[in-house]
């Protein structure tokens, strides 16, 4: 299991990176840093691409149909949603809510592994229950304390409207639901289907979003330059700034974060590796204060230690598990160029 532990938790430092990217690009919309960053995300797969033909080749018509509903759900529609919901109420809130997801992720998995070949992961109840409500209790201590510092908005209008931190509230649920689908049905795809690699599973959803980011990003452009009257740029006001960072989060957050958790989730029932997206919140908070240039307050270090607990908690029931030794996802790998 440590192989997959491991690369959970470098995915989860890498996508940690795209809660701060709104607050560093605040002129952006959130569609518009989804789009600009599936464009660079499907750049960098096509050069990849070239080097793994052989893996690619190898794919059939339902793995790209696959890939490209994980593209769609799991990249563009969940990174448009979480953006916008960090701009319209700011990240505490994003944050509260997209951390929950380890409960989410390992209750539907559980719920729904009976319908699909995913039957002989279903964890015991009792295996969930402890890790579930300590991490639970964790983001909520977490977020209590970030949520404190946002002020009476109703005492204070000027800080952020009412409808505003509504609608970023529904984006945020709108994010949350489509990343409790996209780890799910990318784990039970990659585990079912032996002949795609992790490297080339990573490739194929940067080349099935790029035409859909690329046509976005345009179809952006001309919408807002129709609205203003004038020409505005696919690259925004600062387009050497947003091309920077759309390529740093390109490459670490969307190509290196897929291959990690490809890799991650060919190891590990789906129950627990859902449970491990919560190094993606800790993460997360440990950017926003290092930006801000602020310790944390006891309370999100307490908040902290619980989720590092309940993680540490749920691999200890996880390796003692019958399914934790009956996994038919700890295979071979099969050789990425031949």
């Amino acid at each position: 299991m440590l192989p997959g532990i491991v690369t959970a938790l470098g995915a989860g430092l890498v996508w940690g990176l795209v809660f701060i990217v709104p607050l560093l690009l605040p002129e952006y919309s959130g569609v518009q840093l989804s789009f600009g960053r599936y464009t660079a995300f499907g750049l960098i797969a096509l050069v990849v691409a070239m080097a793994d033909r052989r893996g690619l080749a190898r794919l059939r018509r339902a793995d790209w149909i696959m890939a490209a509903k994980l593209s769609l759900v799991g990249n563009i529609a969940y990174y448009a949603a979480l953006a916008s919901a960090i701009q319209l109420a700011d990240a505490p809130l994003p944050t509260m809510i997209i951390g929950t997801l380890p409960v989410w992720i390992s209750l539907f998995s559980n719920l729904t592994s009976h319908r699909s070949q995913a039957a002989h992961e279903t964890i015991p109840w009792k295996h969930l229950l402890w890790p579930l409500l300590i991490i639970l209790t964790g983001i909520i201590f977490v977020n209590i304390s970030e949520m404190s510092q946002l002020g009476n908005i109703t005492d204070n209008p000027s800080q952020r409207s009412l409808q505003n931190y509504f609608t970023g509230i529904g984006c945020s649920l709108a994010g949350l639901a489509a990343w409790t689908w996209y780890p799910i049905q990318n784990s039970r795809h990659i585990k079912h289907n032996h002949h795609i690699h992790p490297i080339t599973w990573a490739t194929a959803q940067g080349i099935t979003t790029l035409p859909v980011a690329l046509l976005g990003l345009l179809l952006y452009a001309l919408v807002q330059s129709h609205q203003r009257g004038v020409w505005v740029s696919p690259l925004g006001p600062d387009a050497g700034r947003f091309c920077l960072i759309m390529l740093v989060i390109g490459l670490m957050a969307s190509w290196v974060g897929t291959l990690l958790w490809n890799f991650s989730s060919r190891h590990l029932p789906t129950a627990l590796a859902g449970q491990l997206i919560v190094f993606e919140t800790l993460a997360a908070l440990l950017y926003a204060f290092l930006l801000r240039g602020t310790l944390p307050p006891p309370m999100v270090l307490a908040g902290a230690v619980l989720l590092c607990l309940g993680v540490a908690l749920a691999v200890r029931l996880f390796q003692a598990s019958p399914v934790a030794n009956n996994n038919p996802g700890c295979m071979a790998e099969p050789d990425l160029l031949e």
